[in-house]
Formats: C-alpha cells, sequence, structure tokens
C-alpha cells in the first residue's frame, strides 16, 4: 500500500500522538503489547510441543524402529530367514534382531523393574541413541557372554550402581523343579551407564549382547522381535506390505504408529486446542486495536473534515488510518517474534528460575517424560501465525478507517 508523502506525515503524527491525547496512546500501547504476548505465547508454545514431538519420535523411534516383526508369544523362530527378508525389502534401511523382556535387576538389597533389551554388539554400537548418549563406561566391553551390560541413568541412581557395579537380574520364569518353576538370578558387571534422555528409558534399560539375553531368558537360538528402519517413517505401512507375506504366520508387524498411537495423537490433539485457545489473545489484541483506532478517529473528526476540505480523497484517509492500524499489529508482531525466539533460547533458565521461586520441582522427568524441555522452531508455523496476526490487525482496521473515510466535512464544520 503506496502513501504520498503527506499521507505518510499524516500517519506518523497520528501514531504518535501528541499532548492530550494520552489515554489514545496508552490503548494503542497496550494494544501493541497484547499482540506481542499473544504472538510469543504462540511461538513458544507451539515450538515446544513441536519439539516434544521431535524428540520423543527421534528417541522413541530411534530405540524402537520404524516397525517391528513381533513373534507369537514373545519368542521369534526361524528369525534369521525373516531378516533376510526384512533387509531385502526396498525402502528398508535397516533390520536388527533383539529381545525385549521387563524384569527385575537388585543390587546391595534394592530392586527395581528392568526392561532387558538384547542386541547383537555390532547393533549396540551403531545405534546413535545409545552410542551417543553414553554417560561413563564403555559400550565396547558388552562382547558376548563376558556378562557386562549398559544401564539406564535412572536405574543406575534407584540401584545404586556405577560402572564395575554386579547387578543381578531376576527372570521369575527360571526352569522348572518339582516343586514349581524356580526363579533364576544371573550377576552382570556394569560397563555403562547410558542416559538417552526418556525417562521411562533411563529408569529400566538394561542393555546387553543378544547371546546372554538368550540365555539369560532361555529362549535357546530365538528372539523376540526385529526392529525395521525404513526410508520414510510416514511410509512405513506402505513399505512394510511386501514383508506381511513372507512373514506368514511366524509372527506380526506392528509399526511406530500401533506402538505408540496414544501419545502422538495426544500430542496432535494438544496442538491444535493450543493454537485455538492461545489465537483468542491475539484476538482480544486486535480489538484493544480497534477500539483505539475508533477513538482516534473520534478524536480527530474535526482534523479529518479539515483535511477533506482541503481536498483529501476518501481513499487517501481510507489509507492513513489503515497504515497505523496495521502499523501497530505489525510492531506488535515483530516484538512478539522477538520475545518468543528470546524466551526459547534461555528457556531451561526460565524453568529453573521459576522453580527456584516457587520451591516447586516445574519439569519433573517422571511426569513430563523428557528430562529437559525442548523446542523446535518450525519456519512454516511461524511464518503463518505472523501472517495470521497481521491479517486480523489489518482487519481490524478496515472499519475506523472507512468510518474516517466517511466523515461529511459539513455536518462537522457547520458550526464552525
Amino acid at each position: 500500500m503506496l502513501l504520498s508523502s503527506y499521507e505518510r506525515m499524516i500517519a506518523r503524527r497520528y501514531l504518535l500522538p501528541g499532548r492530550g491525547e494520552a489515554f489514545i496512546a496508552l490503548v494503542a500501547g497496550i494494544s501493541l503489547i497484547a499482540v506481542m504476548l499473544g504472538v510469543a505465547a504462540l511461538v513458544i508454545v507451539m515450538s515446544v510441543m513441536n519439539g516434544f514431538r521431535a524428540e520423543l519420535f527421534d528417541k522413541i523411534v530411534g530405540l524402537n524402529g520404524h516397525a517391528v516383526v513381533r513373534g507369537y508369544d514373545n519368542v521369534l523362530r526361524d528369525w534369521r530367514q525373516v531378516l533376510d527378508d526384512a533387509r531385502k525389502t526396498p525402502g528398508v534401511t535397516s533390520a536388527t534382531p533383539l529381545i525385549e523382556q521387563p524384569l527385575f535387576a537388585t543390587l546391595n538389597g534394592r530392586s527395581d523393574f528392568a526392561l532387558v533389551r538384547g542386541m547383537q554388539t555390532a547393533d549396540i554400537l551403531s545405534n546413535p541413541t545409545i552410542r551417543d548418549n553414553v554417560k561413563a563406561g564403555s559400550l565396547t566391553a558388552l562382547v558376548p557372554n563376558s556378562g557386562t551390560v549398559a544401564i539406564g541413568s535412572r536405574l543406575a541412581e534407584s540401584l545404586g550402581a556405577r560402572v564395575g557395579s554386579d547387578i543381578s537380574i531376576i527372570n521369575p520364569q527360571g526352569p522348572a523343579t518339582p516343586f514349581g518353576t524356580a526363579l533364576r538370578m544371573v550377576s552382570y558387571r556394569v560397563g555403562a551407564i547410558i542416559e538417552v534422555g526418556v525417562y521411562d528409558y533411563d529408569k529400566a534399560f538394561v542393555i546387553m549382547p543378544l547371546e546372554d539375553a538368550q540365555t539369560l531368558l532361555m529362549m535357546g537360538d530365538g528372539i523376540g522381535m526385529i526392529e525395521i528402519d525404513t526410508v520414510d517413517a510416514d511410509r512405513v505401512e506402505q513399505i512394510m506390505a511386501p514383508l506381511v507375506d513372507k512373514v506368514g504366520n511366524r509372527g506380526q508387524i506392528v509399526d511406530w504408529r500401533q506402538l505408540n498411537s496414544q501419545l502422538f495423537e495426544a500430542l496432535a490433539v494438544d496442538r491444535i486446542v493450543t493454537f485455538t485457545v492461545l489465537s483468542i489473545i491475539i484476538l482480544v489484541a486486535v480489538f484493544n486495536i480497534l477500539s483505539s483506532l475508533i477513538m482516534l478517529v473520534r478524536a480527530k473528526t474535526r482534523d479529518i473534515a479539515i483535511l477533506r476540505t482541503m481536498g483529501a480523497s476518501r481513499a487517501s484517509l481510507l489509507r492513513i488510518f489503515m497504515i497505523v492500524g496495521t502499523t501497530v499489529g505489525a510492531l506488535g508482531v515483530g516484538a512478539g517474534l522477538v520475545l518468543g525466539f528470546v524466551f526459547l533460547h534461555f528457556r531451561q533458565a526460565v524453568v529453573r528460575f521459576i522453580g527456584l521461586v516457587t520451591g516447586q520441582n516445574i519439569w519433573d522427568p517422571t511426569v513430563r517424560f523428557l528430562t529437559t524441555l525442548p523446542s523446535k522452531v518450525d519456519p512454516v508455523e511461524i511464518a503463518t501465525i505472523a501472517v495470521v496476526a497481521l491479517l486480523l490487525a489489518f482487519l481490524a482496521t478496515l472499519y475506523p478507517a472507512f468510518k474516517a473515510a466517511n466523515t461529511d466535512p459539513v455536518q462537522v464544520l457547520r458550526y464552525d
């Protein structure tokens, strides 16, 4: 919207009201701050929710794959043929045999739930979610039949374990005896402590070589499942389709959507609800812009009438007041984006400060699932927030602008 020099001068004058117009300036300032807070709130909350989804997807899918071939009764027989078929399936980037079984771990009278995961040593060392999150020790110690394992950091804290400690894993389904099933207890040396950043995993994981897990669980040569990664997690169902017939009745294929459906569906619903609710803040700010412009038009009615008698067109007045309101909105949007990005950059410090002031654990990983407050800025989403806020601010200028443009100078100046 191009303005002439005198239109820019008048718009600038109305953006900076003089003496006697302090109340109008106050309302305009409140409007700007309201837009800023609304945009900042949307940027912060949507980025944090994006971060939640990204972190959960990377860590949960990074540990569980895009799909798994599960054996019935938790045992997959003849798994090498299934593994070979999976690796030959177009679109599959990796297929990993593993065992996963909930058991118990004990150390010096302490006990806790443990999720035992058996993997081939090469797969343990090549998995970035495990390899890049070693807190103490080394994964190279995890060789078959060495009796060495890696455990989650929270489980280590619960048991009081450290690198070099000997923990015992209890399998309730031990060997059969004349008096019933006996417990099977095997001692392992802690070779590494890992912290993947997902509380439930850090609190339970015990990772060991596949051969050791087979011995502990008395599975012979069987495994529990085959974990599969694909080129595109969103197309996993189509990629897995050719493998379904090859697996046959030996097991079933379950993808990441089925494994974590409730969690990711809840996040999707929360995003929509949150965006809708926080957009109301911007809508309230827009009404403030509307009210401040209406007050400005009423205060400047005589000035508008004089401008009309001096030759100012209706279109000129329309542009002036539309620019005034849109500028307030644009400044609020810009300030809101800056505030939002600054908050996201220092988000962890803000969480710690609020916790310090309130004396409460604001970010409890046992409740929040992740150990830190995540964030992921989506440029398209940020642009959408900015455009929507600017559009609403522009729409709020239309009524006062048309009201100013339709001012009748004869009616206003007839008694002057």
